[in-house]
């Protein structure tokens, strides 16, 4: 399988030539040629399989330049009851991603019992070893570039610490993500992880790293990659967990199911839209935002107005605070029928900056607003309100206390469902994280991991900086040469 550009100027390559590459030449984001179908047989088949041996039937349609042998071995080696056993107690770790049920067709899809209790956990832990698998490979060396708004930064450098020929400079908004999430970044003392808390909100952190991938010298001389929901290693990896959740939640192939995502970056839903194109029965993807709604604004009226730090709100869901999403280019392009120049064209306008009350687009009244209901999306938003109001009848009705990104997911899933669809909601992480909004909801703290116990009050290593890309980039050549 080749891999082409949603801009259409870089020529085609491999996975695993895509895998260390992360942003394509010219700009844009790497997708199949054409999505792999799987088969109502495949389907029979896979229902039974365990969370490894799925992974492996999903990936081979799309790593297929790895030998079959060594995926295995690489999907054997990651995904394993030791791996994800962290967090709950009473989930049933042999399945990696444990279905909740509830109540009679309201599902949680647990994705959080990874190292770092989030669900950008199932993809990254992978991700790590097929870097090290791909770089052994090359005789080579990456050094990877990322940015976070809470969750990718910790299941990155949890994935990669310690790793051959890998290192990490990870971006993340100073003072914006919660004192546990900052806690488990900033308190790694691997030689190979460099924390930069960046003056500004994540769009500016993520600029940055668009920026220096862009600037193909820089990249080449200092072997720049990325781990952001912008590699597509990483979203080919969340694809399993649709298939998984979906086998879980159903007894027949003819049924179908609404998956409800959590979205700030588009990547984990992003993944999901994938799993339909390819042939799961998926009958609605149901996109929830928190007051950050440019995506649900977009579905709603075909509007996409990307808005600047100023006018990005700080919440209480912060892994969502984002107001430009990435991977959203990848569902565009799609839209349109993979038409490179009009993805070029639409963001031309969106690189370009906007007012906020400027749409960088708008495909209302255009052919494409026409097909977008053919995709099954649904969309809505939610608020620290709702979020509290969430927590509280969860855990009141059903005893499961979650997060508040999970929560925003069930508001509006259950507001956006259609009748006699089993709804199953993407846990996004483990409330642990976000203690101070679980207090103010319930009046007690959240249960944690033992390991995690204290993490707050480990000394912390992170540089702090001006949302400046010369400054960046000359941090990371000055490491890189000491």
């Amino acid at each position: 399988m080749k891999y082409i550009s949603t801009r259409g100027l870089a020529p085609a390559k491999t996975f695993t030539e895509i895998l260390l590459a992360g942003l394509a030449p010219d700009g844009g984001l790497y997708l199949p040629e054409a999505y792999p179908q799987v088969t109502r047989a495949e389907l029979e088949a896979w229902r039974n399989l365990s969370y490894a041996e799925l992974a492996f039937a999903v990936l081979s349609k799309f790593a297929t330049d790895i030998p079959a042998d060594d995926l295995k071995a690489i999907i054997s080696k990651t995904y394993t009851s030791e791996v994800y056993s962290n967090g709950r107690a009473d989930s049933d770790f042999s399945q990696i991603t444990p279905l909740r049920t509830l109540a009679p067709g309201v599902h949680i899809l647990e994705l959080s019992n990874g190292p770092t209790l989030a669900f950008k956990d199932m993809a990254m832990q992978l991700l790590g070893n097929l870097f090290e698998y791909a770089l052994d490979k090359q005789h080579a060396e990456l050094n990877i570039l990322g940015a976070t708004s809470g969750d990718t930064g910790s299941a990155a450098e949890y994935a990669m610490r310690g790793k051959r020929g890998i290192r990490v400079f990870m971006l993340s908004p100073n003072g914006k993500m919660s004192a546990f999430q900052r806690a488990q970044m900033y308190s790694l003392q691997d030689e190979n992880i460099y924390n930069i808390a960046i003056n500004g909100m994540f769009d500016d952190a993520q600029d940055m790293v668009k920026a220096v991938s862009n600037d193909h010298a820089f990249k080449a001389a200092h072997k720049i990659g990325t781990v952001n929901s912008i590699n597509w290693g990483r979203v080919s990896a969340q694809i399993v967990y649709y298939f998984k959740g979906y086998f879980a939640a159903t007894k027949s192939n003819d049924e179908q199911v609404a998956f409800s995502v959590p979205s700030g970056n588009f990547g984990n839903i992003c993944a999901g839209h994938i799993a339909r194109m390819m042939g799961l029965p998926i009958g609605q993807l149901i996109l929830a935002t928190n007051e950050n709604d440019v995506l649900d604004e977009f579905f709603r009226t075909g509007v996409y107005r990307p808005r600047g730090s100023e006018h990005t709100y700080e919440t209480s869901s912060p892994s969502m605070d984002i107001s430009k999403a990435s991977n959203f280019e990848r569902f565009v392009y799609d839209l349109v029928g993979r038409d490179g120049a009009k993805v070029r064209e639409f963001w031309s306008r969106v690189d370009a900056g906007s007012a906020p009350d400027t749409a960088a687009f708008d495909i209302k009244g255009t052919p494409y607003w026409n097909e977008l209901p053919k995709f099954g999306f649904a969309s809505g938003k939610s608020t620290h309100l709702d979020r509290l109001k969430t927590i509280r009848e969860m855990w009141g009705q059903y005893g499961v206390m979650i997060d508040t990104h999970t929560a925003d997911g069930l508001k509006v899933g259950l507001e956006q469902r259609r009748p006699g669809l089993p709804l199953i909601c993407l846990e996004t992480a483990l409330p642990a994280k976000f203690e101070e909004t679980i207090v103010e909801a319930l009046g007690r703290k959240p249960e944690r991991p033992a390991a995690m116990e204290g993490i707050e009050d480990l000394p912390q290593r992170v540089t702090v900086m001006d949302a400046d890309v010369a400054t960046l980039k000359a941090f990371i050549a000055k490491k890189l040469s000491e």
